[in-house]
């Protein structure tokens, strides 16, 4: 994505016009109301099956782009909006930043990241620019000022990237991730990689970079970028995120067999994208709902674990300029409040009636279930959930008039949930397998942000039962992420935590989240990261980690926190 630094709005439009024109290859026609037949019966759908035991990807977020250099940096309140879960914010769990072309510039963009990792979110970044000094021009078809990295500058490049790193380290943000280079596939107004540069660089200087590696971010999902990566296992191994933007991208192209052949080990991120267009309001109804046809396909048809638009403050963004909600912020907001990270999907049928799409998702016992409307009539949706019994259920509805607005409870029996999905509208549920109340509106609290004390000699700190744990894994192949929930069930806060269990035989960890995990075998020790060390009564944190397996995919059996029995669920 490109931005006129002078002419903010003018530059944007400039390079977007091509864009616009790509995003109509992946595109349905858009339904108006002054062409479309608005029926006034309540259509009825399939049976929408839930299969909490398929699962799917493990979702690392939801999120967006901050630039401060091109278009101002978001204030204290709109920060807060962007990343926090409760009435009224988007919800974000993931924020994009760009690396500076020098380290003048690193620190640009640093408070909205420092508040961003203080609410626990992940921060990653992509440059745009190597440093001046380790640029050549050259004559791209005709582009005779064309850009690209010196090839003596590589091991200097990844360097750069480690600096850049470094400095965000210092200042109190720990980037998940660094990418190679934004949009090296459509770079007019930046760097040109090609695929054969992008492998060598992997192969030779990413495994001297100190934070997980992303490439290639092409711009509309080309294979040809990603797959020489993918097919030479050295590269391979010095990147941990295969990302990809889609600018144009047709459904047709949003699986990818060859990742699923030989990604295993890696996260399959979309890292950029704006839908339909960047030429409307954010606000133009319904067209906000293709935004979340478009959601719905990520996770579904691509099997994407992260969804990150571009600008999260714009007239065509998740935020208006006034730091509010907008209509295409509210449909993100439908996924990315109550589909947390560490959230399995599972399988559910995709597309029960025409212009109605459910994908669905799993953290322990909660269930959340996201069902867009996209036709002119109400629909009748039933929904059956494999082995779940009875339970509440909560929701949220955006409409024409509604944004991501808290509906009367309801209540699943014996696994099966029949609603109405109002016409043109998104609705999220949440609900349990287990049972019981309808799960809270922000199902997931936001970290506490303190110094990592030393633990307490007790989780519970005073009276009451013991702490709660829950484990979902996701195999493949011969690797798999596990997920886990740890709820405090005591009346005292917990300053501090260490969760203590037993890897099976031929498992071994190879990166984690929201914990410190050591050793990566054995008898494993979870510990608490600075923004999670505390963990107030009734709360509930979700850790997780990737690892290999020699074929023995069981769970743990027994789990300690601070030294007490666990009751797993």
């Amino acid at each position: 994505m490109t931005q006129g630094r002078n002419e903010p709005v003018g530059g944007e439009r400039r390079l977007l016009s091509r864009r616009s024109v790509l995003a109509t290859m992946g595109t349905l026609p858009v339904l108006t109301a002054a062409t479309s037949v608005v029926w006034a019966s309540e259509a009825a759908a399939a049976t929408a099956s839930v299969n909490p035991s398929a699962q799917r990807q493990t979702i690392k977020g939801f999120g967006g782009m901050a630039h401060a250099a091109w278009i101002g940096d978001l204030t204290a309140a709109q920060r807060d909006t962007a990343f926090q879960t409760g009435e009224g914010k988007l919800g974000f769990s993931i924020l994009r930043i760009p690396v500076g072309e020098s380290q003048a510039d690193f620190g640009r963009d640093l408070a909205t990241a420092q508040r961003a990792a203080e609410l626990g979110v992940t921060v990653f970044a992509s440059p745009w620019n190597p440093p001046a000094s380790m640029i050549e021009t050259f004559n791209r078809n005709g582009q005779t000022n064309a850009k690209r990295l010196r090839y003596d500058q590589y091991a200097a490049y990844a360097q750069h990237l480690n600096a850049f790193t470094t400095y965000m380290r210092n200042n109190g943000v720990n980037l998940y991730a660094i990418s190679v280079q934004n949009e090296p596939d459509y770079a007019h107004d930046w760097t040109w990689w090609t695929s054969t540069e992008m492998v060598r660089f992997l192969r030779e200087n990413a495994g001297s970079i100190n934070t997980r590696v992303i490439a290639p971010e092409s711009f509309q999902y080309v294979k040809s970028m990603s797959d020489p990566i993918l097919n030479d296992s050295t590269a391979l191994a010095n990147v941990d995120i295969i990302g990809a933007h889609l600018y144009g991208t047709s459904y047709s192209n949003f699986a990818y067999p060859l990742f699923k052949q030989k990604g295993a080990g890696k996260e399959l991120w979309m890292t950029e994208v704006y839908y339909p267009n960047s030429s409307d309001s954010a606000d133009t109804w319904p067209q906000a709902l293709d935004l979340g046809e478009h959601m719905h396909r990520a996770m579904v048809d691509a099997e994407f674990q992260a969804y990150v638009w571009w600008y999260i403050r714009r007239s065509y963004g998740p935020m208006r300029e006034d730091g509010q909600l907008s209509k295409r912020g509210a449909i993100m907001a439908q996924f990315a409040r109550f589909v947390r990270p560490g959230y399995v999907r599972i399988d559910a049928t995709a597309n029960p009636a025409t212009n109605v799409y459910v994908s669905a998702y799993r953290n322990g016992d909660t269930i959340v279930i996201v069902a867009v409307n996209k036709g002119t009539s109400a629909v009748s949706q039933q929904f059956a959930v494999a082995n779940a019994g009875s339970a509440g259920v909560s929701s949220w509805v955006t409409d024409g008039s509604r944004n991501v607005a808290p509906q009367a409870a309801t209540t699943m029996t014996n696994g099966s949930l029949t609603v109405t999905l109002p016409a043109r509208s998104m609705t999220t549920f949440v609900t349990s397998l287990g049972g019981g109340q309808s799960p809270s509106p922000s199902p997931v609290v936001s970290p506490i942000v303190s110094p990592s004390p030393s633990p307490s000699a007790s989780p519970s700190g005073g009276t009451g039962t013991g702490p709660r744990v829950g484990y979902t894994m996701n195999s493949w192949g011969n690797g798999f992420t596990a997920n886990i929930s740890i709820t405090n069930t005591g009346n005292s806060t917990i300053n501090g935590w260490t969760l203590a269990f037993t890897l099976p035989s031929g498992q071994a960890i190879t990166s984690g989240w929201n914990a410190t995990y050591s050793p990566t075998s054995g008898q494993v020790s979870a510990r608490n990261v600075d923004y999670n060390a505390t963990l107030a009564p009734g709360a509930t944190i979700d850790i997780g980690f990737q690892a290999t397996h020699t074929g023995n995919t069981a769970k743990p059996t027994a789990f300690t926190l601070n030294g007490v029995p666990c009751t797993v669920v």
